[in-house]
C-alpha cells in the first residue's frame, strides 16, 4: 500500500468484472491490467513497486505497459495539492477504470474531481483529530447504576425555619447600591497631577473635563496616548491647569477613523485557492491540464508514439551538449 493520499483510485461507473476484461489488449498489457484491476484503492502504483510484484516483467516493461493502458483509456496519472496555507503538499494518484474511457470522459471526470478536492479535503489525507471519540456512549439517566455509583447525590440541607409574616404584608426587598467606578477618562485626568505637579486637577475639574477626554478614547486612542499628548511641551509656569488641559483637549482632538471591523465584515470573502488536478504524462511524468494531455501523454511523447520512433533532438540541445563536451575536453588537456 502507498502512503495515505497516494496510490490507486478507482473511477466511478465501471462495468462488472468479467473473464473477458482486457481481452483486446496484448498479453503483457492484459497481464498488468488484470493485476492492477484487483488491487485495492490506495495500493502503490509506482513502476518499481509493480515490478517487484510482477516477476515476469521488469521496470521498463511495466512502464511501457502502463503507457499502453493509458492510451487504451484505462488509467490516468495525476498530481494534486491537498491542505491549505503552509501545510499544502502534493500527492500523486493513479485513477483506474476497468472500462476503457475516451479523452472527453477523462477530462470531464478529472474536472469534477478537481471541484470535489476544492470543496473538501480527501478523506484519507485529513484524518479526524485524535481527541474525537470513535463512538460516543449514550447518555446515562439519573437512575442509572453507573451514575449512582460515580456521581454522589447532593447532600440534603436541614429544613430552614421561615419567620412568620402578616397575611397582608408584602415581602420587603433590600437593594444594595452598586459602587460607581470612575471612567478611564476620569482616571487619566486625575493621574496628571501625580505625573507632573503643575497639572494637578481637583475632583470638580476632572468631572468637568471628563466628557472631553472621553471623546479621545471613543476615537480609538489609549489612555497612555492621551496622557502623553496632554503633558508634552508644557510651559515652565502654569497658572490654570484646568484651562490648559481644556484647551489641549479641544485643539488636539484626534480625527475619527473609519470602523475597520464593519468594513471587514462587509468586504467580499477572498476565494480560496483552487487546487486543480494536474495530469502527469504516463511516459515521462510531465504535468499538465487534462485537456492538454490526450491519452494521458504529453505532446512530445504522443508524437513519438504516433510516429513509432524517437523524436529528433532539438538543435538548441545539440549545441548545448557539444559545448559541454568541448569544455570537458579542454579541462582534460595537460597544462
Amino acid at each position: 500500500m502507498a502512503k495515505p493520499g497516494y496510490g490507486k483510485r478507482s473511477a466511478p461507473g465501471q462495468q462488472a468484472r468479467t473473464r473477458d476484461d482486457f481481452a483486446m489488449l496484448p498479453t503483457r498489457e492484459r497481464y498488468v491490467a488484470g493485476f492492477v484491476d484487483h488491487l485495492p484503492d490506495g495500493a502503490s502504483m509506482s513502476v518499481k513497486q509493480l515490478a517487484k510484484q510482477l516477476p515476469l516483467y521488469g521496470q521498463q516493461a511495466i512502464s511501457t505497459a502502463l503507457k499502453a493502458l493509458s492510451l487504451a483509456g484505462h488509467l490516468r496519472r495525476v498530481r494534486c495539492a491537498v491542505g491549505a496555507g503552509d501545510e499544502t503538499r502534493w500527492v500523486f494518484r493513479t485513477f483506474w477504470s476497468r472500462t476503457a474511457r475516451d479523452n472527453e470522459w477523462w477530462t470531464t471526470y478529472l474536472a469534477t474531481e478537481s471541484a470535489s478536492q476544492t470543496a473538501a479535503p480527501a478523506p484519507d489525507t485529513a484524518p479526524p483529530p485524535p481527541w474525537v471519540p470513535a463512538e460516543e456512549p449514550p447518555p446515562a439517566g439519573p437512575d442509572s447504576p453507573a451514575v449512582a455509583e460515580q456521581v454522589p447525590g447532593p447532600t440534603p440541607l436541614p429544613p430552614q425555619r421561615t419567620p412568620p409574616q402578616a397575611p397582608d404584608a408584602e415581602p420587603t426587598q433590600t437593594t444594595t447600591p452598586s459602587p460607581a467606578y470612575p471612567s478611564p477618562a476620569y482616571l487619566a485626568l486625575a493621574r496628571l497631577g501625580r505625573d507632573d505637579h503643575r497639572l494637578g486637577l481637583s475632583a470638580d475639574d476632572c468631572t468637568a473635563l471628563e466628557p472631553l477626554a472621553t471623546q479621545w478614547l471613543e476615537r480609538g486612542v489609549t489612555t497612555d496616548y492621551l496622557t502623553s499628548t496632554l503633558t508634552a511641551g508644557l510651559p515652565t509656569q502654569i497658572d490654570s491647569p484646568a484651562g490648559l488641559i481644556r484647551r489641549r483637549l479641544i485643539d488636539k482632538l484626534p480625527p475619527r477613523l473609519p470602523d475597520t471591523t464593519s468594513t471587514a465584515s462587509t468586504a467580499p470573502n477572498t476565494p480560496a485557492p483552487t487546487h486543480r488536478l494536474l495530469v502527469e504524462c504516463t511516459d515521462c511524468g510531465r504535468p499538465g491540464q487534462p485537456e492538454a494531455l490526450p491519452d494521458g501523454l504529453c505532446r512530445p511523447c504522443h508524437t513519438t508514439h504516433s510516429a513509432g520512433g524517437r523524436p529528433s533532438p532539438d538543435a538548441t540541445q545539440i549545441a548545448a551538449v557539444k559545448a559541454h563536451m568541448a569544455n570537458l575536453r579542454d579541462l582534460l588537456k595537460p597544462v
